[in-house]
């Protein structure tokens, strides 16, 4: 009888995401003309339960569990522990078993007629297109702007035909690593399902020469053709029936972001593809899993080695048990660093895997699910550790007879697959040459400047390290929750005359230039964007009775005092309130002392001949006369410190403004009058455009998504669309007035590549983002430059 499988064939690659069916066709009669035609009845009722258990999970929805007890039941009773031991009678024992537990669940027959299991399973294929696990694969992968999914229909070849039988998936190259080594997995005696599922745990590829070398050697050949033709790492599907091979699919390969560098930097110098292709390759993103932590040598060296698995995706990952995927995405959203343990994952746990730090299974392999979708999201992953045996419903698993729960540390070492006792110390990476090769790349290509937010010297100088071109914005407001400069800020806000709050912000004055030296002496001559003073006064001010009465005590005045001052700073809506540029026109001595200390900062630098380029970025402006009124007052406090330390030299300090209110945006014209430079706050931006909140999103956000209302989260993608309209506006008439206007991007955007290639797009100089989006924001400036 002719049998198919039925698989889906999107556009896009969703390793497991989607449905697939094999011996398609199969039914009480056809079984026995399979089993007459092969001469191999045992094999035919392998077959035939494999379509029941399939069938019944994607077109009926039944629970796959319901078709495991019954096979464990038939283990039990044949004793045998392995699913290829159980004999014929034992399969033909468990076809019926199956077809009972098929009728019970779904209260019909199981179809006997080929063209209705047909039709059925097109549909649910198609209908896979929508379930929870897909569309959250898409999201997170962020794939967009796909029809849905082709359905293949193709005749079916078997692996499970006897021992001179097998079916297997390999990548051309190691996924995890980049290497260019034939990398895969092969089960004897088995159909395809078995090895992605991760039920049993195959043998690595190489061990193929052994079972059939000739095989092997096709497959060897097979992979460079495959290569040559396509310029990139293939992910293959193969089976080999009664001796002879034939290749399933193959589809480019999903790899972590070494392997990615690794791979692009070889290909190039194999001359497959240029150093343009290279970068395109690249997704911007991965290169996040380069700058992740590893555990340190000594720290690894004392460790308690409890058992290894496969290293089936690279990273150190330190957490506690979970053992669900809905427990891991709880504890992880309170705040606890959880491992997925799980005896296999199915692409139903998609959310627990994103949630968790890192993923260890005690089946499957380095090409099941788990491995694939763990090296595609940079996810720490362990699997086919046997030692490890799960106990779900009581939440501990037991290695070597030691037993351990949901409250244990452990730690996964993704690159060994070691699993350890307790919590593993962890070291920052050391980059390879071919990162440095992908960013001298990148710099070539790019058009766009990459600074960086940072507000300490060793975030300056990690940046520097990460290739950042100087600090777009240096939040002042986080300087002053350190140590007893809180004391000081404190004392500032409660005092109740001018004379008084010039008292107290002369006490912090000192360390506020301390830091700015600091920060300008790191930076070694390139730009620091200083942004004064943001956020409302009552952020430094304690708000439970306990502290008010702690800083009463300390600063020796009554908890009454205190109360009231808190009750007076007290507003209805903080965002919209009395913030930025609104606190230096009411308390201008706040303006003067922070611009002081960053002119005395750079005086400073200067004598040690260290250069200083300052930059004072004023926030929340929404009209021109502010920035007049407030660039006037810094401009005089530059000239009165230059004069009070009798410095005559140039410093050359440039007065800008953040456009983050809509109207600043759409008056930019005027705005630039007064500006030597904008940055636009898109965070900011965005909230007031969407009429959103970035505190409370979250408990709408998910329907949104989930509804297709947002594309994305609009706070870390930009709404090109919306907001992109006023960043455009912006930009347009601010150069109507200054054609030379230099004009960056500093919010949590500058650090995403689909906002950085609208950025560039606007004609915008820079962007700044975190220090470790740094290299990110390099790679996607150079492929935004070459997509142009």
């Amino acid at each position: 009888p002719l049998l198919v499988s039925v698989r889906s064939g999107a556009a896009v690659s969703m390793p497991g995401m989607m449905n697939t069916i094999l011996n398609l066709g199969l039914t009480d009669v056809a079984v026995e003309g399979l089993a007459t035609a092969t001469g191999n009845r045992r094999f035919a009722y392998d077959a035939y339960r494999r379509l029941i258990n399939m069938y019944g999970d994607v077109v009926m929805g039944m629970d796959h569990e319901h078709f495991e007890k019954e096979f464990d039941l038939i283990k039990k009773k044949y004793k045998v522990t392995d699913d290829t031991d159980v004999p014929e009678q034992g399969l033909v024992e468990l076809v019926a078993a199956y077809k009972k537990a098929y009728k019970k669940h779904t209260r019909s027959e199981f179809p006997q007629d080929p063209i209705e299991q047909l039709k059925m399973a097109v549909e649910a294929v198609f209908s896979s297109w929508n379930t929870h696990r897909a569309v959250r694969y898409r999201e997170v992968e962020g794939i967009r702007g796909l029809l849905g999914t082709a359905v293949n229909v193709q005749a079916m070849v078997y692996g499970n035909m006897g021992d001179d039988s097998g079916t297997g998936v390999a990548f051309t190259r190691n996924p995890s690593t980049g290497e260019n080594k034939f990398y895969g997995e092969f089960l004897i005696n088995a159909q395809g399902e078995d090895v992605v599922a991760g039920i049993r745990t195959p043998q690595p590829v190489i061990e193929m020469r052994k079972w059939n070398d000739s095989i092997y050697k096709q497959l060897i050949s097979i992979k460079s053709v495959l290569e040559e033709n396509y310029c990139d790492m293939q992910d293959i599907e193969f089976t080999i029936e009664k001796g002879k091979l034939f290749m399933l699919q193959t589809r480019n390969g999903k790899r972590t972001g070494a392997a990615a560098v690794k791979m692009a930097c070889d290909m190039v110098r194999e001359k497959l593809i240029t150093e343009k292709e290279a970068l395109l390759r690249i997704p911007a993103n991965d290169l996040t899993q380069l700058l992740l932590p590893s555990f340190t040598v000594v720290s690894k060296a004392k460790a308690e080695l409890l058992t290894i698995g496969l290293p089936a995706s690279p990273g150190a990952s330190v957490g506690k048990p979970a053992f669900s995927a809905e427990e891991a995405v709880k504890r992880t959203a309170a705040g606890e660093k959880v491992l997925l343990v799980r005896k296999e994952t199915s692409p139903e746990d998609i959310d627990g895997m994103h949630s968790a730090a890192g993923i260890l299974t005690s089946t499957g392999g380095m090409t099941s699910h788990a491995a694939v979708v763990a090296r595609g999201w940079g996810r720490c992953c362990v699997a086919g550790a046997g030692e490890v045996h799960i106990n779900a419903d009581a939440r501990t698993f037991t290695i070597n007879g030691r037993k351990f729960n949901h409250k244990d540390v452990i730690s996964l070492d993704g690159s060994t697959g070691e699993v350890m006792r307790g919590a593993v110390e962890t070291s920052q990476p050391s980059l390879s040459g071919d990162f440095s090769r992908i960013m001298r790349w990148s710099d070539k290509y790019r058009r766009l400047d990459v600074r960086t937010n940072a507000d300490t010297p060793a975030d300056a100088q990690r940046a520097r390290e990460f290739g950042a071109q100087g600090i777009g914005l240096c939040r002042t407001e986080h300087m002053f929750f350190e140590g007893d400069r809180i004391l000081a800020m404190r004392e500032m806000i409660l005092a109740e005359n001018v004379k008084d709050r010039r008292k107290a912000l002369r006490k912090l004055l000192p360390y506020q230039r301390r830091d700015f030296v600091g920060i300008f002496t790191a930076m070694k001559g390139l730009p620091v964007t200083v942004r004064l003073l943001d956020p409302p006064l009552h952020e430094f001010v304690p708000h439970d009775e306990k502290s008010q009465k702690q800083l009463a005590k300390k600063m020796g005045v009554k908890v009454a005092a205190i109360q009231e001052r808190v009750e007076q700073l007290h507003e209805a809506n903080p965002m919209l309130g009395h913030r930025g540029c609104r606190l230096s026109v009411t308390y201008p001595e706040i303006l003067e002392m922070q611009v002081t200390a960053i002119v005395e900062a750079a005086i400073l630098c200067k004598k040690k001949r260290v250069k200083a380029v300052a930059e004072i970025m004023i926030p929340l402006v929404g009209t021109a006369s502010e920035l007049k009124l407030l660039r006037g007052k810094v401009a005089e406090t530059i000239a009165a410190t230059k004069a009070r330390r009798k410095f005559n030299g140039n410093l050359n300090i440039l007065i800008g403004t953040m456009l983050e209110i809509p109207r600043a945006c759409l008056t930019a014209d005027e705005v630039a009058e007064h500006a030597e430079f904008f940055s636009f706050g898109t965070n900011d931006l965005t909230q007031m455009t969407f009429g959103y909140s970035r505190d409370d999103i979250n408990s709408f956000l998910p329907d949104y998504l989930s509804q297709e209302i947002l594309p994305v989260d609009p706070f870390q993608s930009l709404d090109t669309t919306g907001v992109g309209q006023l960043v455009e506006a912006g930009v347009a008439k601010g150069r109507a007035t200054k054609p030379n206007l230099k004009i960056g991007i500093c919010g949590e955007h500058g650090g995403d590549p689909a906002s950085i290639k609208f950025c560039d797009s606007v004609g915008l100089n820079y962007v700044s983002c975190s220090p470790f989006r740094v290299p990110i924001a390099r790679l996607a400036a150079a492929q935004a430059a070459l997509s142009r």
